[in-house]
């Protein structure tokens, strides 16, 4: 099969969530994605191909977040599950790559769980809030509670792509609109909030592996100082793209090369 693609749920007493797992590695890397209007189930070809340059080098898992979140459920939470599956799966001592919000979830997973996470890359986001995301996604989550998800998706895009892919890709615009919206409101609803509950800034010290900062100076959703507080707090390696912004980690072609590089580090 493709890059031994293969998609299964997970089930640990009453909490159930979908996983993707690809690669033939021998080493074990832990992706965690960022917020989406839809879950991971049935992209497992798409995403083993995004990141397929892990494939030879790892088995890497890709877990979705649990089917019945909850309102008010946190990001720590959602770190706490990420950890149950591993236990489940056996895996130790992974590398752990989380974007956005996965990045805040891979940041509380590396504290409250050291024994799980060999090294940690952390792209496109942040370990408290700030002014520009509780702006952004306050908005997000308006725009989906009153139903207007053409300009919700609009936004989104606006907020995450540089002025220059999204002018290449104007005309593909109307479709994205179709394509995005979210198929569970109040899922999205739930997670968008849980967004605002990284307060994690002050425990940093606590992660004690390598640690690897990757975003955008122009990051319209988290900030790209964001970024900068993180790598200064842990006096970790930090590289910025200066001329993108939240989506980095789609339009730069040497994105997964950089994260490649840094977990083959002795």
């Amino acid at each position: 099969m493709f890059y031994n693609v293969r998609e299964g749920k997970i089930k640990i007493e009453n909490v159930s969530f979908d996983y993707i797992q690809f690669g033939t590695g021998k080493k074990t890397l832990i992706m965690i994605q960022g917020l989406n209007t839809n879950g991971i189930k049935g992209a497992g070809l798409s995403l083993a191909y995004m990141y397929r340059m892990f494939a030879k080098e790892y088995t890497v898992y890709l877990f979705d977040r649990r089917d019945d979140v909850h309102d008010g459920i946190t990001v720590k939470d959602l770190a706490l599950d990420i950890a149950a599956a591993m236990d489940e799966l056996g895996l130790k001592m992974a590398d752990v790559f989380g974007v956005s919000q996965g990045g805040m979830i891979a940041q509380y997973l590396a504290i409250e769980r050291p024994d799980l996470v060999n090294k940690l890359v952390l792209a496109v986001t942040l370990s408290r809030n700030n002014d520009t995301v509780e702006m952004v996604v306050k908005n997000w989550i308006r725009l989906t509670e009153q139903g207007d998800f053409k300009t919700l998706v609009l936004d989104m895009a606006d907020k995450m792509y540089s002025e220059d892919y999204i002018k290449r890709y104007r005309l593909f615009m109307p479709l994205l609109t179709m394509v995005q919206k979210p198929k569970n409101v109040e899922r999205f609803l739930i997670l968008a909030k849980a967004c605002l509950t990284c307060e994690v800034y002050d425990l940093l010290e606590k992660i004690q592996c390598p640690v690897f900062v990757i975003g955008g100076a122009k990051d319209k959703v988290v900030t790209g100082k964001a970024s900068e507080e993180i790598a200064e707090k842990l006096g970790c390696e930090i590289y910025l793209y200066e001329k993108l912004g939240h989506a980095a980690y789609e339009e730069a072609v040497d994105f997964n090369s950089r994260v490649l590089e840094f977990l083959k580090k002795k």
